[in-house]
């Protein structure tokens, strides 16, 4: 009963009270008997909790959820459930907004039609140690930073042929990886090795890999 009272209450600037009763079919006297009962200790206690949901929340920069504020309402001495706090986030219109985690960028964007694709989008291979195809992508860390994998992949066998991991995405890491290529088929003399336009990656798009003695 006093689920439709709340109701009726809430709605009371927007239609008659005597037809809101009407339609939840409850009385009217009933209903202002009920609006001049003392506050109960629980509502009291909920206006108070509902306070400090939304205090966290905003603090938050409006990003955390149910479970979230829940802690931080344990970490402050509140004790509650946390399908309470759920309900008084949706009674309190209270909806986070989750910003996409950031990601660093190993490719660049736009154009790149002036760099030759020698491949022709064709990534197989009649034998072994004739195309080689590359990429860069990044390891997160639980400390918050970020290691960096370079791999150099044999587009015949499918098998990685070297790869190599640093702290940064300069030159030297996709240099390593060509190197640790190198020393695994013995020479890469006469292959080509093609890799996404990455930034600050080896340029251009495919390197012809013709020096006996070492990596072009």
């Amino acid at each position: 009963m006093s689920a439709k009272f709340e109701f009726i209450d809430a709605q009371k600037a927007h239609y008659p009270i005597t037809k809101m009763c009407e339609w939840a079919q409850v009385s009217t006297s009933g209903f202002y008997e009920w609006r001049g009962r003392p506050t109960s200790a629980t509502a009291r206690w909920r206006v108070h909790l509902g306070r400090l949901i939304e205090a966290i929340f905003d603090d938050s920069d409006r990003t955390y959820g149910y479970r979230r504020i829940h802690a931080a309402l344990a970490r402050q001495g509140e004790h509650c459930s946390p399908e309470v706090v759920r309900g008084l986030m949706r009674e309190l219109d209270l909806v986070p907004c989750q910003p996409r985690p950031w990601r660093p960028t190993t490719t660049l964007t736009g154009d790149t039609g002036a760099i030759p694709d020698l491949l022709n989008r064709d990534f197989t291979a009649d034998a072994a140690n004739q195309r080689y195809v590359g990429d860069i992508t990044y390891l997160p860390l639980a400390e918050g930073a970020n290691l960096y994998l370079a791999t150099v992949i044999d587009c015949f066998s499918r098998r990685l042929a070297g790869w190599a991991i640093a702290e940064h995405m300069r030159t030297e890491l996709i240099a390593d990886a060509l190197t640790a290529a190198r020393d695994t088929r013995g020479s890469l003399a006469g292959a080509v090795f093609h890799s996404d336009h990455a930034e600050p990656c080896v340029k251009p798009r495919n390197r012809v890999l013709a020096c006996a003695g070492g990596v072009v």
